[in-house]
């Protein structure tokens, strides 16, 4: 770890990739991979983030999570000390969640329900300091790392916009083209459930559902913005970031212990 001094103190660094090195290569469209935490577990967050992920989102909207555990959540993901990023999906577009996300430490935050272009916009300047935003400056732990001046904060900060509803599939070119977002991430349940499935996994809608996604990562990438996607394993991982999308992010602690857990209960019985 090394340090250099800022306004708000000192800034430290871990040993790998820092924040604004993942926000490169994020906004650059090169690969990463992804896991999504939903349990306010730190210890168990600490060890996700040892396995090589190069980033751990902390479910803030339908996950276990207060705002104390978001803020342990993002120390064990920083104790790994292999710098892989902690990102945050907020409960809403609203300045307040963000900038607490950001104020914590998160190296970015993933909004929901973006509809329209204006939608992402208000996500964008929430999560940045003027002139570009409003986040208002006050980095209680993130001035720590990332920043702290307003300027570098912006630049190491990444904003992505969820495509979860139809009105979002119908305003995707406009969210992608909107300035300053960095990307846009797929929520497939909630997309599946808007173009008329009847619950996440409705093989009805199969075919709408893979066109909505194959246009999402088409429009991402003419747009010149990273396109990401949430997946239930390893293997749909792989096949969507064949299929254009340049980050993926894979299942959740919660579904992963579950799953665990039964296997190893079955092969005991057996």
């Amino acid at each position: 770890m090394d340090a250099r001094p800022g306004r708000y103190g000192w800034a430290y660094s871990l040993r790998g990739m820092t924040s604004k090195d993942f926000a490169d290569r994020l906004r650059s469209r090169q690969t990463t991979l992804g896991y999504w935490v939903m349990m306010n577990a730190p210890a168990a967050t600490e060890r996700i983030a040892l396995t090589g992920y190069d980033y751990v989102v902390l479910d803030g909207q339908h996950g276990l999570i207060d705002q104390r555990g978001l803020l342990d959540g993002l120390m064990a993901i920083d104790a790994a000390g292999n710098g892989t990023a902690g990102l945050v999906r907020v409960e809403a577009n609203n300045a307040t969640p963000i900038g607490r996300a950001l104020d914590a430490g998160a190296a970015g935050v993933i909004v929901p329900l973006i509809d329209t272009a204006e939608d992402a916009l208000r996500a964008v300047q929430a999560a940045r300091y003027p002139p570009s935003g409003i986040r208002s400056y006050g980095p209680a732990r993130s001035g720590l790392r990332i920043g702290p001046v307003p300027a570098e904060a912006d630049a190491a900060t990444v904003v992505l916009a969820m495509i979860e509803t139809r009105q979002a599939l119908e305003n995707v070119a406009g969210i992608c083209a909107t300035p300053g977002l960095d990307g846009i991430y797929v929520g497939p349940s909630d997309l599946r459930l808007g173009i008329g499935g009847k619950y996440p996994g409705d093989p009805d809608v199969a075919e709408t559902f893979d066109a909505a996604i194959e246009l999402i990562a088409r429009t991402a990438a003419a747009a010149g913005v990273a396109a990401g996607i949430h997946t239930n394993s390893g293997t749909e991982a792989a096949q969507r970031l064949a299929e254009g999308y340049t980050f993926a992010t894979v299942s959740s602690d919660l579904d992963h212990l579950q799953a665990a857990a039964a296997a190893h209960l079955a092969a005991a019985r057996d």
